[in-house]
């Protein structure tokens, strides 16, 4: 009995201190929207040079910590003609590097430990490398030949009239109004927003860490890779799932890192998750282009998912 208890008791802790981990980001994210995100949205309408979007669509992710906020800005921007369709494809591509910066921040927690912080940070680049080899490959050929939007366009056309609905993140919603009241605490001021955020993160992090070696024993780390990575497919169903229910593939791809850090989850097992939390992020904003009905905005959306299909 005594052992049992002591395994709840670890499986509550994990639970908290991931939770702790997702008001951190959370935190982060609203606090640059308290002094960021207007200037997020003023740098996406400011440019009309693909390199120049692309950057900013950066930019404007990393300030935001996610790649849906700034694909659904940018798409909501299109819709609204402030933005024309070869102007968005750039920028959309930028939102999904910029998208892969919380992993690399998640993975600082582990620096203190030299193995750990090894695995972790090559676990966190993952997403870099994917994100920046497809940025490689498809931009010259939208900048020389349209292939993203064109494809979109044709694609856009079958999707006419089509509707939306909204998306429900269950998890957003339950991490969503510590964040907002731990603000409110602060005075709603970004910087001290931000500070906390990082602080509650990094310590969360820590000694999610510690517990995770305790709980992901050898029976169950089995268990772990036969169920969720027990294949490639299923690891990228898994990573597009959760993604869809938290609309973000910072937080899904992130949450992965200690477990990595740990030693629980390979590398080759991480890749298939990346791949699926990136189609995942797309939901967020084809839907956000279905509620517009507008053409242009469907196209865009459409081209953020053929990104990440190529």
């Amino acid at each position: 009995m005594r052992f049992r208890m002591g395994a709840w008791a670890r499986t509550l802790l994990v639970l908290a201190l991931i939770y702790l981990v997702l008001v951190g980001l959370e935190s982060m994210g609203l606090a640059f929207e308290l002094f960021g995100k207007d200037v997020a949205q003023r740098l996406i309408t400011a440019t009309t040079n693909p390199f120049v979007g692309l950057f900013i669509g950066v930019l404007a992710t990393s300030l935001v910590q996610s790649s849906s906020t700034t694909t659904s800005i940018t798409v909501g921007l299109v819709a609204g003609g402030a933005l024309t369709i070869e102007g968005a494809v750039p920028i959309v591509m930028g939102a999904n590097i910029g998208t892969s910066v919380t992993n690399t921040v998640v993975s600082l927690g582990h620096v203190t430990r030299k193995e750990e912080f090894r695995r972790a940070f090559a676990g966190a680049t993952i997403h870099d490398f994917f994100n920046w080899i497809s940025v490689f490959v498809l931009l010259p050929l939208e900048i020389g030949f349209g292939y993203l939007s064109g494809t979109a366009k044709w694609m856009a056309g079958l999707l006419d009239g089509v509707g939306g609905v909204e998306l429900l993140s269950p998890v957003k919603a339950a991490v969503e109004p510590a964040a907002e009241g731990l603000s409110r605490f602060l005075g709603d001021s970004g910087s001290l927003t931000l500070l906390v955020g990082i602080v509650l993160t990094f310590i969360a992090l820590k000694y999610l860490v510690d517990v995770l070696k305790a709980v992901f024993t050898s029976s169950a780390e089995q268990v772990l890779h036969r169920t969720l990575f027990r294949s490639s497919l299923a690891a990228m169903a898994v990573g597009c799932l959760l993604t869809v229910m938290v609309q973000s593939s910072s937080i899904t791809t992130s949450s992965m890192i200690p477990l990595v850090g740990a030693g629980i989850i390979t590398l080759e097992q991480l890749f298939p998750f990346t791949v699926g939390a990136n189609l995942g992020t797309t939901i967020t904003a084809m839907l956000a282009a279905l509620v517009t009905g507008s053409p242009a905005a469907v196209t865009v959306a459409i081209s953020h998912l053929l990104f990440n299909l190529n």
